[in-house]
């Protein structure tokens, strides 16, 4: 005869104290995504999955989060999925229906995504890696589910750039070459300015699935900086990546005002309550510290501003 187990995670706890997020962290998994016209995409993922916690329970069921996870994944490989974001949302309602004391459950992943590109200039095909994140919370209210990407770049510091531009001026007329010539020569060849490597993140977040391709997502966020920057990349290409990124040099901020300005004209048709978080990063060359800036906004806000430029 078994003997019954206590469990242990029923019991009262010694401090009655809820918590918002109980779970599970570093859960890797294979997802398989349907592509219509082509073969599906693998994809490596890792996992957070959790539920919040009333005050008189001790525990969660980890065992149970795991077994939610498990049967969520197997489903989305053998059946298709699409979005990965709907994989998400689909493990955080089994998980508010497995839990019967929990009122939100939430679940987060994150999977390198590679897609190939040509290179700028030489047109040579090379691949391009990001970052996917998506994720789910489902509460008695339904379920919300995000998108997004983060994104690697190339940004030039302005400030920088216009040091530069003014000791070309005051070198050039001491040469005795006229304004108009100076002018003309100054705004077909950008300056030097110390450039960063840039780190865009941006997500979308609705009531059920956002109105947002991930492909577009990605362009968005990689536009939002001063170039685009390729893996493979020779000699044609270096020229046009440096050419390109000091001829639309950006501080951290311009950044997120372009990625705004970018979910506003790629994703006209987003709720009004979709919420956006746009976060762009940048790994200072000449300085010890990294500069930062974000911004979180539902898109009715975003669009008004954008429009009122």
């Amino acid at each position: 005869m078994s003997k019954q187990l206590p469990d242990v995670q029923a019991s009262s706890p010694d401090v009655t104290v809820g918590l918002n997020r109980v779970g599970v962290t570093g859960v890797d998994k294979l997802v398989k995504l349907g592509r219509a016209s082509d073969r599906p995409i693998v994809l490596m993922a890792e996992f957070e999955v959790f539920v919040d916690l009333p005050s008189w329970r001790k525990g969660a069921d980890m065992s149970r989060n795991m077994e939610v996870i498990d049967e969520t994944l197997e489903s989305a490989v053998s059946e298709t999925a699409y979005r990965v974001e709907d994989v998400c949302g689909d493990a955080a309602e089994r998980l508010l229906e497995k839990h019967e004391y929990t009122t939100r459950a939430e679940v987060r992943m994150e999977a390198e995504y590679v897609t190939r590109e040509q290179t700028p200039a030489s047109n040579r095909p090379t691949q391009s890696t990001s970052t996917i994140i998506a994720g789910a919370t489902a509460t008695d209210e339904g379920t919300r589910e995000e998108i997004g990407a983060r994104v690697t770049g190339m940004t030039v510091c302005p400030c920088s750039q216009g040091m530069s531009a003014s000791r070309a001026r005051e070198t050039l007329r001491d040469l005795d070459v006229d304004d108009a010539t100076i002018d003309q020569f100054l705004s077909e060849v950008p300056q030097a300015g110390h450039s960063q490597r840039g780190h865009a993140t941006l997500t979308i977040e609705s009531e059920g699935a956002p109105e947002a391709d991930l492909r577009e997502v990605i362009d968005v966020a990689k536009d939002a900086m001063s170039a685009r920057i390729y893996n493979l990349a020779k000699r044609p290409d270096e020229d046009h990546m440096t050419f390109e990124a000091h001829s639309d040099a950006k501080f951290v901020e311009d950044c997120v005002r372009s990625m705004a300005e970018g979910v506003v004209e790629t994703f006209p048709d987003l709720d009004d309550d979709t919420v956006v978080t746009m976060k762009q990063s940048n790994d200072e060359s000449i300085h010890q510290h990294n500069a930062h800036a974000e911004r979180v906004a539902e898109f009715r806000t975003l669009r008004r501003e954008v429009k009122e430029d």
